[in-house]
């Protein structure tokens, strides 16, 4: 299904972008991967140009140019655009309270804006190719996670901007899906975002327990495939899904006790 399409992935340099650059190579897609850091993007760039066609784009999401940028750059080389992945994100960990404001801001430009952005410019070409736009979330977007305030309002935010996109085009063939992986091991704690907005640095939780991203992108390979609205991975998180349409109260203190065991938790 993939052989000679054209697969924009942004955040392409770790975690579940790279597993899905990796996975969507061998199955013969073309790709544009974007990041922040050239130096990484180089090195994918080499790794998976002896699979496939690559084209690699420093991109930084929060940035409209950018991201205008990156598709116009895919459109150039590809001359169209079959699979979006808006992948590229950012969390933090810490109390609303003490939080400055800027890191919500933070968060919303790269997790949210980015999600509306690389859409925007790359929706011509997506509807041209009946193709997909995958929307990264967590199930942090389906219910609140404490410490988390502006990583839970930003994937909120992507799911009710993919969800509202895909009744507007639901005779036009375009598929959306969100797709929410559970906690996945990647480097996501590590670049969390503290109070201040400095990085937190390292992980609080055991990252060999997690689901890997590895099996994360074969999942999202088989959603896309299916064309899926919606995809919720991992016990846990099919759980919480589901807890929380039904026991929202209930959810609330499962969700304090469960995220209050975390190795320096900003709450008890």
């Amino acid at each position: 299904m993939f052989t000679g399409k054209t697969i924009v992935i942004t955040g392409a340099t770790s975690g579940i972008g790279l597993a899905c650059a990796r996975n969507f190579a061998v199955k013969g897609a073309r790709l544009v991967l974007a990041a922040r850091s050239l130096d990484k993007l180089a090195e994918v760039e080499k790794e998976l140009s002896a699979v496939t066609e690559v084209l690699a784009v420093k991109a930084d999401v929060s940035c409209e140019d950018d991201c205008r940028n990156l598709i116009e750059k895919a459109v150039e080389r590809f001359g169209g655009i079959d699979v979006l992945v808006n992948n590229a994100g950012i969390s933090m960990r810490a109390l609303f309270k003490d939080l400055d404001l800027k890191v919500i801001r933070s968060l919303m430009d790269t997790n949210f804006w980015g999600t509306v952005y690389c859409t925007k410019y790359a929706l011509p070409y997506l509807l041209e190719a009946k193709g997909s736009v995958v929307g990264v979330i967590s199930t942090a977007g389906f219910v609140g996670l404490p410490g988390r305030t502006g990583y839970s309002s930003s994937k909120f935010a992507v799911r009710g901007f993919l969800n509202t996109l895909r009744i507007e085009h639901i005779k036009d063939g375009l598929h959306v899906m969100v797709f929410a992986p559970g906690f996945t091991a990647s480097n996501i704690r590590h670049t969390a975002l503290t109070a201040d907005g400095s990085q937190q640095g390292r992980t609080p939780r055991d990252e060999g327990k997690m689901m890997t991203a590895e099996a994360v992108a074969l999942k999202m390979e088989k959603g896309i495939m299916r064309r899926k609205a919606q995809m919720v991975l991992t016990p846990i998180g099919k759980l919480t899904y589901w807890l929380g349409n039904r026991f929202p109260r209930l959810t609330d203190r499962l969700e304090y006790s469960y995220m209050a065991k975390e190795p320096d938790s900003p709450f008890k």
